[in-house]
């Protein structure tokens, strides 16, 4: 008997009993599905997020008060009001830092934002024109803070989409309405293009003020939240971050790099973490579905063996007119492959149709790794064999008399 004669007289026996075969496929169908749904999810959010933080600006170099190990500077224990405007003064003007092209000092604080009958606690970020250019931040209408804005701590505002959405509706202009906040009235004077996010950190919730109106106006503080830098290129940000973090310490009368009191943050280094950490979550929901696909092959382990043991005559009769061990094994394991091929290909088809409308849901890039389908592919065909051939020997192996003889 040939091996084609042996697959259609599988598939003849699985068709015999539709709803246990179509039970032991679900299993798979599930696994499967769930592995590619999931991994699709993860690496979805991982380039979402990444996304995010490249539309933050390029090359980008962000100096915080306190201390984190970073780079080139290893900073202790330190305030978080280290940071002064004299320090992003001296870093752009001075002749020893030369790769560093423009210096954004900023203060932001989250607070309440009301007009008319409406409101919204929203992140107020106190900034120069350089912001704009740093963060890479495009106007959509209006105008952005002027230099002349900082000077005389201009009441004006620039208002992110979600923050006119919030307080004005779905499509309005509020260019020359005035917001109120910290207790002072402020103009509208531009609306910046949406660049997508959520949560604390959404580019479009965000409302821009001068620099110097937020420090002394809104919140009352002489200090910097942060000054963000941006690199001449990407081949010399390890170079400034170390030109930069060395100047501040002589600037501080600092000595000692372990006592810095203020750290630098690389946005390739936010990109290595967000890509582990991403990566972790994407392989622990893959572990996660995977858990499925193991179930699955348990089941029809289960079920081949019933099969065995109801078809235990049939195997007495086949291996008393001279049916080869071989061959038992062979039909066997082949039942056993078709059934998680079978569940494996629509599985596919149904993580891939899954991950789809998830990405439509959630407005995330729509990825399917060709790696994950293949493996998909892999471990269908792994368990068809691996589960199917334990009932397969088990079926091999009874002896023809007894299993003539089986009741």
């Amino acid at each position: 008997m040939d091996i084609l004669e042996l697959f259609i007289e599988s598939l003849g026996t699985l068709t015999l009993n539709k709803t246990r075969t179509g039970l032991a496929i679900l299993g798979i169908v599930i696994g499967i599905g769930s592995v590619i749904a999931l991994v699709s999810l993860g690496q979805a959010t991982q380039q979402s997020v990444q996304s995010r933080i490249e539309s933050l600006g390029s090359n980008l170099l962000t100096i915080q008060p306190g201390s984190t190990n970073q780079g080139g500077v290893r900073g202790a224990q330190g305030g978080r009001t280290t940071l002064t405007l004299d320090d992003a003064k001296a870093i752009e003007t001075s002749t020893l830092i030369t790769t560093i092209g423009k210096v954004s000092p900023e203060f932001s604080r989250r607070t309440q934002i009301t007009t008319g009958g409406s409101n919204t606690n929203t992140q107020v970020i106190g900034s120069t024109p350089a912001y704009a250019e740093v963060h890479k931040v495009t106007i959509a209408s209006g105008s952005f803070i002027t230099q002349r804005d900082v000077e005389v701590m201009s009441k004006v505002a620039v208002l992110g989409p979600q923050v006119v959405t919030d307080l004005f509706g779905e499509g309005a202009n509020p260019i020359g309405q005035s917001i109120r906040a910290g207790g002072q009235t402020l103009k509208i004077v531009g609306v910046t293009q949406a660049k997508g996010g959520s949560g604390f950190q959404n580019q479009d919730d965000m409302v821009f003020v001068p620099l110097t109106t937020a420090q002394k106006q809104l919140f009352g503080v002489n200090y910097l939240g942060s000054i963000a830098l941006e690199a001449k290129s990407a081949d010399v940000m390890a170079d400034a971050q170390n030109e930069v973090g060395y100047f501040l310490l002589t600037k501080h009368k600092l000595s000692d790099p372990t006592q810095a009191d203020f750290s630098i943050l690389s946005q390739q280094d936010i990109l290595n973490t967000v890509t582990s950490t991403t990566g972790t979550f994407t392989s622990l929901l893959a572990g996660i579905a995977a858990i499925s696909l193991l179930v699955g092959g348990i089941g029809i382990m289960n079920i081949m063996l019933v099969t065995v043991t109801e078809r235990t005559r049939e195997i007495g009769l086949r291996k008393a007119l001279g049916a080869k061990k071989k061959i038992i094994i062979t039909q066997f394991l082949l039942e056993s492959i078709i059934l998680t091929f079978t569940g494996g290909v629509i599985g596919i088809i149904l993580g891939i149709i899954t991950s789809y409308f998830i990405s439509n849901l959630t407005s995330s890039p729509f990825v399917i790794s060709p790696a994950s389908i293949l493996l998909a592919f892999v471990v269908s065909a792994g368990i068809g064999i691996l589960f199917g051939w334990y009932p397969a020997q088990k079926a091999a192996g009874l002896q023809p008399i007894e299993a003539l003889r089986y009741e």
